[in-house]
């Protein structure tokens, strides 16, 4: 198998596992601990790696969007998640945060001016059904609410999403995310005696859950996704990540035994269909976009050469030409 397909096999395992370690992980450390101690352990661990990966110093133009992402996507995402999944298992957290492209196409449409082609409304409205769905399953009023916090942790993704989109165009993709991770590590810095309290009361377990969860679904998640990325098509990439909640609730199965309600699973099954058809029609509006623009460089071609046609015609009809 190419080193590409295994790269990308890696990350979705990797991000599944998070959610159940999640859990483990929140048991002596709490929230505000376990938030913290996540990204301190992946933030040391990129910045060993970014020398080796060639990552160069940000833009200074760059650093509000920079601040954004690692405020949303990183601190708020962080806290949101771990926050939720106090009440809500790990494998309804995985499906609900599955729901991010959701809010990825609706403020892209909104801040970017990108076309919301009928699929991307459609694949909406699906999917926020089936979010809809796994809130309900959840049977109390405190899981009900943990799947909204989860919600919300989905849609401080899809800003993060939006806001890498312009950093992307002169920024690897670990580059960005080596920038948000720092800063959300900065922004979650008076958590920190929170996560000095756990390591020295949690139990063993928790500390390990921790530091995986942020040396591996965290730092090495990252760079097997980018490179995955940077060898494949953004299809492929972004078709394997349908697989995160399918591979996250068999991992919280045999890690914590978690069984999820089949109101919870089938409310998934109908994001995940949502998400697929939002993909397709972000995927048609980039083709229409692609092929507007080499319309408009072969009409300018065309407008030039009549342009330099007329141009010798007139030299030539010139008296004492």
């Amino acid at each position: 198998m190419p080193l590409r397909f295994l790269a990308l096999a890696a990350t979705v395992v990797l991000w599944a596992s998070a959610f159940p370690a999640i859990r483990v992980g929140l048991d002596g450390y709490g929230v505000a601990g376990l938030s913290f101690l996540r990204l301190a352990v992946a933030s040391l661990a990129l910045a060993l790696a970014a020398p080796l990966l060639g990552v160069r110093l940000p833009r200074r133009g760059d650093l509000p969007r920079i601040l954004l992402c690692g405020a949303a996507g990183m601190a708020a995402y962080q806290l949101l998640l771990n926050w939720g999944e106090v009440h809500v298992p790990a494998g309804t957290a995985s499906l609900l945060v599955s729901t991010a492209p959701v809010f990825s196409v609706l403020l892209a449409g909104g801040l970017l001016g990108e076309r919301l082609t009928r699929s991307t409304v459609l694949g909406s409205v699906i999917a926020i059904a089936g979010a809809a769905a796994i809130a309900l399953a959840g049977g109390s009023a405190q899981a009900s609410a943990g799947a909204l916090i989860v919600l919300a942790a989905a849609a401080v993704q899809g800003v993060y999403h939006v806001a890498t989109k312009p950093l992307l165009d002169h920024c690897t993709g670990f580059e960005v995310a080596c920038y948000a991770m720092w800063t959300g590590t900065l922004l979650l810095l008076p958590l920190a005696p929170s996560a000095l309290h756990g390591l020295a009361t949690a139990p063993a377990s928790a500390t390990g859950s921790a530091l995986y969860l942020g040396l591996l679904p965290s730092a090495l998640g990252f760079a097997t996704w980018g490179y995955a990325v940077a060898r494949t098509t953004v299809t492929t990439a972004t078709a394997a990540l349908y697989l995160v909640p399918p591979v996250a609730l068999v991992v919280a199965y045999v890690w914590l035994g978690e069984t999820p309600r089949p109101a919870a699973v089938l409310g998934g099954l109908v994001s995940i269909v949502g998400v697929v058809l939002i993909n397709r029609g972000g995927a048609r509006a980039r083709s229409e976009a692609r092929s507007a623009r080499s319309a408009e460089r072969l009409n300018g071609q065309f407008a030039e050469e009549l342009v330099t046609v007329a141009t010798a015609d007139s030299a030539q009809t010139r008296p004492g030409s």
